[in-house]
């Protein structure tokens, strides 16, 4: 059996703009053009900052808030109406990946509560998060959310993303959380 080779890594240069980007050498030129080009078209810049107001603790978590209204709490069971906000959006007009992503922690979050007992603690321990469609600008969202699996360790939780007016399924997650006992110090 033939013993694979190593293949050299690429030398990695800095080019002299004010940013302070490395490009490897093996990288045309209109590659990077057209990488930095959808940069900007998406919005980022390095020129891009926040306004203060925005620099705030729970400033992305007040967001995701203010799009959520709880429509029904059942013992292992959550269902929850969301309203794309632009503030929620992608540069294409859809809620926005990370969004989704946060908006599902909170969620299954709060579907596990309704299970695991208040002597525990739980958290996170791995999410998963499939990408159908995207849910377009101020459409409602119906989020199903239920608990498939609830034992003394461990707590599993499904949700369904259906965009109200459509009835159409954009989004399904999957969350696993770990229940521990709360440490008494």
């Amino acid at each position: 059996m033939e013993k694979p080779t190593a293949t050299p890594r690429p030398k990695a240069e800095a080019t002299s703009s004010n940013s302070s980007k490395t490009v490897a050498n093996n990288i045309s030129a209109k590659r990077v053009s057209t990488v930095t080009g959808f940069f900007q078209n998406v919005g980022v810049s390095h020129i891009n900052s926040l306004p203060d107001y925005c620099n705030n603790k729970h400033f992305y978590s007040n967001i995701i808030r203010h799009a959520l209204k709880p429509d029904q709490v059942l013992r292992g069971r959550l269902t929850c109406i969301l309203t794309v906000t632009p503030a929620l959006g992608n540069f294409y007009g859809s809620l926005h990946g990370g969004s989704l992503a946060a908006i599902c922690e909170m969620v299954s979050i709060a579907c596990a509560r309704t299970v695991v007992a208040e002597d525990k603690d739980i958290f996170l321990g791995d999410m998963s998060i499939s990408y159908l469609s995207g849910a377009p600008i101020n459409a409602d969202v119906l989020i199903d959310c239920s608990v498939v699996r609830g034992g003394r360790n461990l707590t599993v939780v499904a949700m369904e993303f259906k965009v109200k007016k459509t009835g159409q399924l954009a989004y399904t997650a999957r969350a696993i959380f770990y229940n521990m006992p709360i440490a008494k110090i």
